[in-house]
């Protein structure tokens, strides 16, 4: 287990939960989709109907500074998306 990194809790994210019961997690690059669903049912007791996957690359990013030219680069991260039940739902602020 360990696959699910966080909740991904963002303005587009929200939307997309409010309309069609969806639900982002940052999962690691390794999980495939079983092993997804099988521990957000194990975490959060719901029924998952379907998930779907995204992998993004890092991207190198440039800024100009006082200091001169700055070069970094962002990390490249695994993006899962969980279709619940109808009717149910996962409370993430819920221990806050």
């Amino acid at each position: 287990m360990g696959y699910i990194i966080k909740p991904l809790v963002t303005e587009k994210m929200t939307k997309i939960t409010e309309k069609q019961n969806k639900f982002g997690f940052i999962v690691r690059p390794e999980a495939n989709k079983i092993e997804i669903k099988n521990e957000v049912e194990a975490l959060y007791n719901v029924t998952v109907v379907t998930v779907n996957t995204c992998s993004y690359a890092g991207k190198n990013k440039t800024r100009y500074t006082k200091a001169g030219l700055i070069k970094g680069r962002t990390n490249a991260f695994k993006k899962a998306i969980v279709t619940l039940k109808e009717g149910e739902t996962i409370d993430f602020y819920s221990n806050i």
